[in-house]
């Protein structure tokens, strides 16, 4: 059984919560868990990189010069993909680069990702976490009082307009609601804090997964 201490905004103890071991996974799950992150990775690309052909560069078909006489090599057209402003051989096209990930393997890698955020100590439980206005400092206050320095990911049961704000200008912070959590932002940020309620959340998705379906 692994035990989290949870501290309330100030950073005073208010309890421990306790994790069954058997949900933790540390002997296997890095490779679905490289797998989740690179499909992740490939779904953000956009896309959208395009060149033109030798049949889709505007032009006449018409030749540059004599095939003979002058002495130069010979030219069929302007569109050649050997002459400035030609064609591209074999140049990128619209394309999708989403990846499809078994359901299992994805709810693998999450379990693989949360254990070693537990096993490193780098999962923090908060009593609850709210703000009285959506000041940068109040939110910094509190990250403080937990000795909390770097990268941090917030961890919501549920989105918080407040939070959001006071966060959205610190690039080394990023808010998530747990049913949303993904496990590229669990590997991601060296410290997870998580209020008491999505912890319920997170821990519930560490069950294991039904068969059939697919969730990336």
């Amino acid at each position: 059984m692994s035990r989290l201490p949870i501290t309330n905004s100030a950073g005073a103890s208010s309890g421990e919560m306790e994790i069954a071991d058997d949900l933790l996974v540390l002997k296997r799950g890095q490779q679905a868990l490289k797998d989740v992150i690179v499909a992740y990775r490939a779904g953000l690309r956009a896309g959208t990189a395009s060149t033109l052909t030798k049949g889709e560069v505007a032009g006449s078909n018409r030749k540059p010069w004599a095939q003979k006489g002058l002495g130069r090599a010979r030219a069929g057209y302007r569109q050649s993909p050997i002459w400035r402003g030609g064609g591209v051989v074999f140049g990128p096209k619209p394309r999708s680069y989403r990846k499809s990930v078994n359901r299992k393997v994805a709810q693998l890698a999450f379990r693989r990702a949360f254990s070693e955020k537990v096993a490193g100590k780098a999962l923090r439980v908060l009593d609850e976490l709210t703000l009285a206005d959506a000041k940068t400092k109040t939110l910094l206050a509190i990250l403080k009082a937990q000795s909390i320095r770097g990268s941090v990911l917030i961890v919501l049961d549920k989105s918080d307009a407040k939070i959001r704000l006071a966060a959205r200008n610190l690039r080394q912070i990023e808010v998530a609601v747990a049913r949303d959590v993904h496990p590229y932002q669990l590997f991601r940020y060296p410290t997870v804090v998580a209020t008491k309620a999505a912890m319920v959340t997170l821990v519930n998705r560490l069950q294991p997964a039904k068969a059939g379906g697919k969730s990336l």
